[in-house]
């Protein structure tokens, strides 16, 4: 008896799973979708951060990036072309990488822009801006040549193990830093503390921690959507106690500690629909720095930016891979070329647009722990993104709180790859203990990877094994010294 198979179907999912490979990689359609919002509300803070971050500094000439008087009536074009950036980017990620990392405005690196270059004498924003364009044109070259690709390939395993694991702890303390969960004492008297003055003390913190047990209680009794519900809930969660007990926020004087720390859930008054400002797009000037403060300090300040863009990324993709159990066996995403193309691209949009350089964000994470597994995901983080520059007042409803319990538990899931290090052998433990601790300890991916670089060199050479280290490493762990030892670097220029 001969079996009639049923027609393959054609139909626009079916295209749609082809082209992600969404069955293949043991993913749904919703999975990906639901693990693209994740993503997005893990990092849509950045819309509201990068320009109170950008909008305040006053650059060399006293002006404003975007313009104005620095009063604040330019932090709206700032946040358009934020998100118009960053879903831009990550819509390209998913396309042509498919790889579910998403991108925006790398923080840390905004702010070396904002108080390190902008604020130089005589630089405008348009002239700190075209530095950033400049780094990301020359990572991108560096991508096209094959160079980032083969320095990322030469790193050993041991250490992509490592790099992962110390983004787990990384993006961990980020989200406990982030919710108010663990902060600095006003009394300085240690590093950190628990909470305020060592309790939990304060809504928003009941908050945090109410939508970190229902993450965990979701992810252990695996709930589909469990990262997703949980910020959703507890942002529901967050807007009826604003509503009922007037937290308010927290200001830069520390007189309402027990505060938000960034959003104030709030349903808006003015509507949830804004029209965006894209006036911002194209405020760079490409050589306009070098007749400000000369070539050698445009230099040194795009190698400091370049550096940390390249490895950062580095670590990013290998830990977001390895969640999703991407990796082929030596730790290597697939499309490496791609990922790393789209990323450098980025770079220099970010730039272009005004709104400083643009990387991937290991936020991503908690959508791939959620189950992302393609460029879906990333394609639905973007499209979320662009909404977003239309619908700001409904992403400032989602406060730290509500969103950071995901980084805490995606943190876990990363960590758990350690079991990987050979902890007997210390020619790999020691690179990778001090890569894990120093990427949170001093809130760096790049300081980690580069302890990671320098003392695995260093461990080789003083064991006489000199040919066992590729010379690439050999390579980036020279650029490392170089760019821990900036600052005297600079100060013996004069910079």
């Amino acid at each position: 008896m001969t079996q009639t198979l049923p027609p393959t179907s054609t139909g626009p999912m079916s295209r749609v799973d082809t082209y992600f490979k969404i069955s293949e990689r043991g993913s749904t359609v919703g999975t990906e979708i639901r693990g693209g919002l994740v993503t997005f509300f893990t990092m849509s803070y950045i819309i509201v951060l990068n320009p109170l971050i950008l909008g305040f500094v006053a650059d060399g000439t006293g002006g404003y990036l975007g313009g104005g008087p620095g009063d604040g009536s330019n932090l709206a074009s700032i946040a358009a072309a934020t998100a118009l950036v960053a879903g831009v980017l990550s819509i390209l990620m998913g396309v042509v990488a498919n790889f579910p990392l998403a991108l925006a405005a790398g923080l840390g690196l905004n702010a070396v822009v904002a108080y390190s270059i902008a604020a130089l004498p005589d630089m405008t924003w348009a002239d700190a801006m075209g530095i950033v364009v400049l780094e990301g044109l020359i990572i991108l070259v560096l991508v096209l040549t094959g160079f980032r690709t083969a320095v990322f390939k030469a790193v050993p395993v041991e250490l992509k193990t490592a790099i992962s694991v110390g983004i787990g702890l990384f993006i961990a303390f980020i989200g406990l830093v982030d919710s108010g969960f663990v902060r600095i004492p006003a009394s300085l008297a240690t590093p950190v503390e628990l909470g305020i003055r060592g309790s939990l003390d304060g809504w928003p913190l009941l908050v945090f921690v109410v939508g970190l047990v229902l993450a965990i209680v979701l992810m252990v009794r695996k709930v589909r959507g469990a990262i997703l519900i949980a910020i959703l809930s507890s942002t529901v969660l967050a807007v009826v106690i604003e509503a009922v007990a007037k937290v308010g926020g927290q200001p830069l004087d520390g007189s309402n500690p027990k505060g938000w720390e960034l959003n104030v859930p709030a349903i808006p008054e003015g509507g949830l629909v804004s029209a965006p400002d894209f006036g911002l797009i194209g405020s760079f000037s490409l050589f306009g720095s070098f007749g400000k403060i000369g070539v050698v300090a445009v230099v040194l300040l795009v190698f400091s930016l370049l550096l940390a863009d390249f490895f950062d990324t580095m670590g990013t993709m290998v830990a977001v891979g390895g969640e999703a159990g991407l990796l082929d066996e030596q730790g290597n995403p697939p499309r490496t070329q791609q990922i790393l193309v789209v990323d450098s691209i980025a770079a220099a949009a970010g730039g272009a647009a005004g709104v400083s350089s643009n990387t991937s964000y290991i936020e991503s994470a908690a959508g791939v722990g959620d189950g992302a597994r393609t460029g879906l995901a990333s394609v639905v983080t973007g499209i979320a993104f662009l909404l977003a520059t239309f619908l700001s007042p409904l992403v400032d409803m989602v406060p730290f709180e509500a969103a950071t319990p995901a980084l805490v538990v995606v943190g876990f899931l990363m960590v758990m790859q350690v079991s990987g290090i050979d902890w007997k052998n210390y020619e790999v433990a020691i690179p990778a203990f001090l890569t894990m601790i120093l990427m949170p300890f001093t809130y760096s991916i790049t300081v980690g990877i580069g302890a990671g670089f320098v003392s695995f060199v260093v461990i080789k050479l003083a064991l006489g094994k000199v040919k066992a280290v590729h010379p690439l490493m050999w390579g980036a762990a020279v650029l490392f010294v170089i760019y821990f030892t900036l600052g005297p670097i600079k100060a013996a220029l004069g910079i």
